[in-house]
């Protein structure tokens, strides 16, 4: 097999072809650095069931402009019956566009690469996954068929092959720092919390921390999908997010409401709850 050079902590390490990175996406950066719903007010689910009838099955794709070139796309999947929102990002470079995390339903993969070329008229050049869960990487095959590198740590792809979700094309070893079109974006493992191998993704000039499934939506009300989470060590994990970042202006949870900055705060009390119930 022909091997590559991916660039971790200014070390040059010898990789196999499929995880050496594409030209116009450097990984320049790294640092070593040491699903979904419990309760739905009854309101929000009335409301989902109303748009679902309308709909006929699902609402619609949704893209909303958040800072600079970052935009925020909410996809649904059924959850209990129930169309259930999955927040997503994607940022405008002058290269093109980077998304973080894919459609949770592959039917809107088409949609959503659609709405950037017709909004942006630029293609999407890279999509990063923050865990192995098909809610952020459920889309990977159909992008790779349209040639779109798709990235993700080496233990989410460990992960996505043990439980039979889609994988990366090329992986990263460590914390690292990407450059895309003159943007550039950090990659964080803060340790374990809603999945062993979840990270979150940091755009320094916009102020943005991604969260994914890793922060929880202060509307959520749970802990959410429990299956893979470790919720002894999911806290400290928060708190070194929440040292790592204290500048934050924007903080994007993985499902429901995410205008509130909030959202590691909220984590934080919802795992203190469930460590107190526990102990009843």
């Amino acid at each position: 097999m022909r091997r590559g050079l991916l660039r971790e902590n200014g070390v040059r390490r010898e990789t196999p072809a499929h995880i050496s990175r594409p030209n116009d996406i450097v990984p320049v950066i790294a640092r070593n650095k040491d699903h979904i719903m419990n309760i739905i007010p009854v309101v929000f689910l009335a409301t989902l069931a109303m748009l679902s009838s309308v709909y006929g099955q699902q609402p619609p794709l949704t893209i909303v402009p958040l800072t600079g070139g970052c935009h925020i796309y909410t996809t649904y999947h059924p959850v209990n019956g129930v169309p259930f929102p999955s927040n997503s990002m994607y940022v405008v470079t002058d290269s093109g566009v980077v998304m973080i995390d894919t459609p949770w339903d592959t039917e809107q993969v088409a949609p959503l690469l659609d709405s950037i070329e017709r909004r942006h008229g630029m293609p999407v050049v890279m999509c990063l996954a923050t865990h192995f869960h098909d809610d952020r990487t459920g889309g990977f095959d159909i992008l790779k068929s349209r040639g779109i590198p798709t990235w993700s740590s080496v233990q989410t792809a460990w992960l996505c092959t043990e439980h039979g979700n889609p994988v990366a094309a090329f992986t990263f070893m460590r914390d690292t720092t990407f450059s895309v079109g003159g943007m550039e974006f950090r990659t964080f493992y803060p340790g374990r919390g809603h999945t062993h191998d979840n990270i979150v993704v940091w755009f320094p000039a916009e102020k943005v921390l991604y969260g994914g499934c890793f922060v929880k939506s202060t509307e959520a009300a749970g802990l959410g999908n429990l299956e893979d989470a470790d919720v002894r060590q999911w806290p400290g994990s928060v708190k070194k997010v929440m040292k790592n970042f204290p500048d934050r202006a924007f903080v994007i949870p993985g499902h429901q409401s995410w205008e509130s900055p909030e959202g590691l705060e909220h984590t934080l009390e919802l795992l203190r709850e469930d460590a107190r119930r526990k102990r009843r």
